[in-house]
């Protein structure tokens, strides 16, 4: 179980709140948040803090005040940064979608960043004669699986590298001035393809004389289960600045560099406090299920990539088992220990065999979990989120959602 969160904690959430509860530890994610700001950047740096992974206003009050920024992957995001505290130069927008409030945006100062040629003549339309940023795909993508890979030929993330000569066509149209230039290749741990995304998105930069700052994105793997690799953001700085270096002694920049994690920020430092509800089986050659009131509608992750969450039964002295845990949801998809890689096969899990009413903990859930869930499928009601301070006590930052909040807005 998480250093912070002993069975004593686990067992006030359950009290306090009821389970199914998000758990996020602030200690965490100060130092998280610590460990990215230190990236060994030599020509100056921002970290942006990709607020996907978990928009929550207390977490992002709280990478407001260590001087964080933000990239927002939609207009509803920005408004949420905003009222968490950021100012809107703090803010920037990298959106799948043309943005319905540009126009609104930029007037207050938030900064853009054009993620296909439409996005950008629709910016050069609004804002002629300024300075913007431009997401390429620099034919490069890494990721633990297909659907986490954002970059190469297969993902519509970003401009495609063979049409930069539209990009400046673009630009000249409107008078614009490429400033930034921003490359992400999705979720991965090697050195070496950061060495290598980095090389490609300087070519792209040399051919961008304005270009004063890259953006290389996140996807900085976190391992959540024991053994599974985490990147190392030290080695990854070290190729990152050696690169950013060469490329001033060839071309006369110093890049400035902004980096977006969301996972690498926030994975570790969420867990789910849930319940046994039932415990059944399918015969001597079958499975032992232990059926949770946590599952898809707060850890939708394992349904989608067969990703892997430590799962922890708070009980002890009690003989273990092969133990295959599922959510709540009628849905054959609703399974917590999938096979790594693979949402259709199970795996089970070697733990104390789960009784009725057991405190189960789900861990690695602070990111595109309560962010990415499938709230309200069977009616289930959202979770609430709680964040345990450094002294132990517990503060909410989300109440659970009510029945008549689910269907608040039918007519």
């Amino acid at each position: 179980m998480k250093t912070g969160l002993t069975a004593a904690r686990a067992a006030e959430v359950r009290q306090r709140f009821g389970t199914p509860t998000y758990v996020y530890e602030r200690a965490a994610l100060e130092a998280a948040a610590r460990a990215a700001l230190a990236f060994p950047a030599p020509f100056g740096y921002t970290l942006r803090y990709a607020m996907k992974a978990n928009p929550n206003h207390g977490i992002l009050g709280l990478f407001c005040e260590l001087g964080l920024h933000i990239d927002a992957s939609s207009d509803h995001e920005v408004e949420r940064a905003l009222r968490a505290g950021f100012a809107p130069a703090q803010i920037q927008l990298t959106s799948q979608m043309p943005s319905a409030r540009l126009a609104e945006f930029l007037g207050q100062g938030v900064l853009y960043n054009a993620c296909s040629l439409h996005q950008l003549e629709q910016y050069g339309r609004l804002a002629p004669g300024r300075d913007v940023a431009v997401r390429m795909n620099a034919g490069l993508g890494s990721g633990s699986t297909k659907r986490t890979n954002t970059g190469g030929p297969a993902a519509s993330f970003g401009i495609w590298h063979e049409y930069l000569g539209d990009v400046k066509t673009l630009a000249d149209k409107h008078s614009l001035r490429i400033t930034r230039l921003h490359s992400h290749i999705g979720s991965g741990t090697e050195p070496e393809v950061w060495k290598r995304v980095t090389r490609m998105t300087l070519d792209l930069v040399a051919k961008l004389p304005e270009v004063a700052s890259i953006n290389l994105g996140g996807g900085f793997k976190v391992g959540r289960m024991p053994g599974e690799p985490s990147v190392d953001l030290v080695d990854v700085g070290s190729h990152v600045r050696r690169e950013l270096e060469a490329f001033r002694e060839r071309d006369g920049r110093a890049l400035h560099l902004e980096i977006e994690p969301g996972t690498y920020l926030v994975a570790t430092a969420g867990s789910v406090v849930a319940t046994c509800m039932d415990v059944v089986d399918t015969g001597r050659d079958g499975y032992l299920f232990a059926k949770l009131d946590t599952g898809m509608p707060e850890v939708t992750r394992p349904s989608l990539y067969g990703a892997q969450h430590p799962i922890d039964v708070v009980a002890e002295g009690r003989a273990p088992a092969d133990v295959v845990f599922v959510g709540p949801c009628c849905e054959s998809g609703d399974i917590l220990t999938p096979a790594p890689g693979d949402p259709e096969a199970l795996a089970p899990r070697r733990v104390p065999r789960p009784q009725i009413g057991d405190l189960v903990v789900v861990g690695g859930t602070g990111a595109y979990c309560a962010a990415m869930s499938t709230i309200n499928y069977n009616s289930y009601p959202q979770a609430p989120e709680v964040m345990l301070e450094p002294d132990g006590t517990l503060r909410l930052l989300r109440r659970r959602q009510t029945l008549a909040q689910v269907w608040a807005n039918e007519v």
